[in-house]
Formats: C-alpha cells, structure tokens, sequence
C-alpha cells in the first residue's frame, strides 16, 4: 500500500513592532530587547517593525531588563540579548527535523549560559558585582512558539476569538500570591515587595529555575513581550485593549509597541518601558 499524503503544515506570516524608553526618570536604559530570525545558513537581526513569511525560518523575541549599580544594569541585559543571538541559532536544526521536544533542553542550557556568564563577571569585576537580568524569550518555529522566562518582564497571550492571559510567572512573592488568588492585580501593583525579586540571571543567585513552556498558535494571536515599566503604567485591560483595537486616525502611523509606551508614559509609568508586539498572520501553503 502506498504510503498516505501527509498535509504540509500551513505557512503563517509574522507581523511584529518592538520600542524601547528610558522613561521620564532613569538617567539610562537599563532595557533591552531583540528581533532575530534564523535558518540552517544565516542569522539575521530584525528592524523595530516588520512583516515575514514564517516558511523557511525561525523567528525568536525577547525582552530583558537589567539591574546593578551604575551602568552595569544596562550591561547585564545587553548581554543576555547577545548571548540569544550565538548560542539560540543552532536549535533550528531540533525544530527542522521535528525535534520539539528537545526545545526545553535548548533554553534551560541558553539561561545558564546567561546566567554563569553574569556571575562571573560579576565576581570579577567590582562595578559588576551583584548585576543581574530578568529574560523573557519567545520562539517562533511552525505551529508553536516556546518560550522562556525569569524574573518580572512578561509575556502575553491574546488569542484570536478573545482574552488575555499572563503565560509568564512573576518570579517574586508578590507573583506568588498573585497567582494564589491572595492578592488582586490592583493590591499587587501596589505592594511594597512588588519589585522583589527572587530569580534573576546573575544577581549573586547560585542557581536557576525559568519557567519554560510551549503553546500552539493559529492565525490572529498575538502576544506581548514586555519589561515591568509597561505594567508600571498600565493596566492588563489596557494592554490588551490598545493591542486589539485598531489605532485612531491621528495614530495611525505609529507601531503597536509605540502605541503601548506611549500609554504607559501618559499613565505615569516612572521606569524604563519595553514592548514588542507579535501577531500571526495567515498565509498561502
């Protein structure tokens, strides 16, 4: 018997818009955040805006926010942007050959590597010590974006047919109590621990834990990568409400992640405020 056709997965497009602000009140920007694309031959960075087939590529985002004295804040995550970029490449040949399961593997090794590299220089450098970064990365590969998370930056769902869900834990008590149902989003916003954090890459912390995981998207879901300074000024109900309705006239040629910053400043977000903005699209087989 000859063997039965299998249906190629469909083909989707990538819709994406990323922006970075140091805020009204930080003398530098401690964030950071990538757009990279890569296959079996190149790696290529993204611009802040853009549309690709999803065809022949993969496609990975993150936000990262750091922390330190001085300016060494501002180095940590823009290490943990650089380590993505050499060490995340060689996984597409796990996701080529259908590997899927070999993704945890990938980005538990990927945030070590971050993370032993910001202890040593942390251990070796004075102006280094105790430097530390929040990471929260999504991986966009056929049928199934991967992620990987520490500390307090986020990453949204917002599928299709409607809602809006926090697929990422706060790596605080604070997060903790959120998630318990101990504390409401407005009484979590305003707690005096809110900033606490007890996972970071770097940091002085001896070991790790990310929360790793996986979901399937269609067409029409979109998802939000973002540092605490974009929570800092917004609600939940506003992100996903300036992300789902189409921009007024007068905004319209403005990104979706400029759109989200922008309402953060209005709302007096005081920290420096990331955003990047993905949407699937469809696409021809």
């Amino acid at each position: 018997m000859p063997p039965i056709p299998v249906s190629p997965p469909p083909v989707h497009r990538i819709i994406w818009s990323g922006l970075t602000d140091k805020g009204p009140v930080r003398l530098n920007n401690e964030d950071a955040f990538l757009g990279l694309t890569f296959n079996g031959h190149e790696v290529r960075y993204l611009g802040k805006t853009g549309e690709a087939s999803m065809a022949s590529a993969d496609f990975v985002f993150a936000v990262s926010d750091g922390m330190g004295g001085a300016k060494s804040g501002e180095f940590a995550s823009r290490i943990a942007i650089e380590k993505i970029t050499k060490l995340l490449p060689k996984g597409y040949r796990l996701s080529a050959r259908g590997m899927a399961s070999g993704f945890q593997d990938l980005l538990v090794e990927l945030f070590e590597a971050i993370h032993h590299e910001l202890l040593k220089l942390g251990q070796a450098y004075e102006e280094c010590s105790g430097m530390g970064a929040t990471l929260s990365l999504c991986w966009f590969s056929p049928e199934w974006m991967y992620f990987a998370h520490i500390g307090d930056s986020r990453i949204y769902y917002l599928p299709k047919e409607g809602g809006f869900s926090q697929i990422t834990h706060d790596h605080s008590q604070v997060g903790w109590m959120r998630r318990a149902g101990q504390l409401n989003e407005r009484e979590a916003r305003n707690h005096p621990r809110r900033n606490v954090l007890n996972q970071v890459l770097g940091g002085g912390n001896q070991f790790i834990d990310p929360h790793i995981g996986a979901v399937g998207y269609r067409p029409g879901d979109r998802f939000v990568i973002c540092s605490d300074g974009l929570v800092d000024g917004l609600w939940d109900h506003h992100i996903e409400e300036i992300v789902r309705t189409p921009p007024a006239p007068e905004q319209a040629t403005l990104s979706t992640a400029q759109r989200l910053i922008n309402g953060a400043l209005e709302n007096a977000s005081r920290d420096n405020i990331t955003a990047v903005v993905l949407e699937i699209l469809p696409g021809a087989n």
